[in-house]
């Protein structure tokens, strides 16, 4: 029985990021909302919300992970074209301003090079968000493994793990957050993986125009 039940629940869900999975049952992401993706990979985070036949799109530079949530999308969301999964970069995606109502950002973010490409990349993703609409956001931070992260150059870092990430703190979280016209809706929360590297969940909800 647990087996039947562990099996319905991953071909529902797919492989969705728990802290995402949290925002569907606390009822922020909900039907009839329109849900862009940017650096959607090959959809782990939109299996639920195809199947449930919500308004999905999708942006990634990669080219063959584009073709992958296309056919994701063929299977699961046939009425969806396929023109809403395209090949681009976050930072110069072809979506209009204001255009969805939730943005994911799932280990996206801390590939940035150097600042200016973090800034591009960030108002690349912020800017297709409406206001009012709800930005979900996990990258990597030095939170909690101050002292185990490496500097390489400016925000770049060398992790226990061995790999090279653009890592962000609370400050510039909150500091951002303020700047770019949000508000927190949760804290922020950070999962620490044996001292080996850490990922920071910020979840923000863009201001109403005035």
């Amino acid at each position: 029985m647990t087996n039947i039940l562990v099996g319905d629940l991953h071909e529902q869900f797919g492989d969705i990021d728990i802290y995402l999975f949290d925002q569907l049952l606390r009822g922020r992401i909900a039907a009839g909302m329109r849900v862009l993706d940017m650096g959607c990979g090959a959809g782990r985070n939109l299996v639920h919300l195809l199947r449930s036949g919500f308004e999905v799109f999708g942006v990634d530079a990669d080219p063959a992970a584009i073709r992958s949530v296309q056919s994701l999308a063929s299977r699961l969301a046939p009425q969806l074209p396929s023109d809403n999964f395209r090949v681009a970069p976050v930072e110069a995606d072809t979506f209009p301003e204001a255009f969805a109502d939730v943005v994911i950002s799932s280990a996206v973010l801390h590939f940035a090079r150097d600042d200016a490409e973090f800034t591009a990349m960030l108002r690349g993703t912020w800017r297709v968000l409406r206001p009012g609409g709800l930005f979900f956001c996990r990258l990597a931070s030095s939170i909690g493994m101050e002292q185990q992260v490496r500097p390489i150059a400016g925000r770049r870092h060398r992790l226990p793990d061995g790999s090279d990430r653009y890592l962000v703190d609370a400050e510039l979280l909150t500091a951002l957050t303020q700047e770019m016209g949000g508000r927190l809706l949760d804290p922020l929360k950070t999962t620490v993986v044996q001292d080996q590297r850490c990922m920071t969940t910020w979840v923000v909800r863009k201001n109403r125009l005035s």
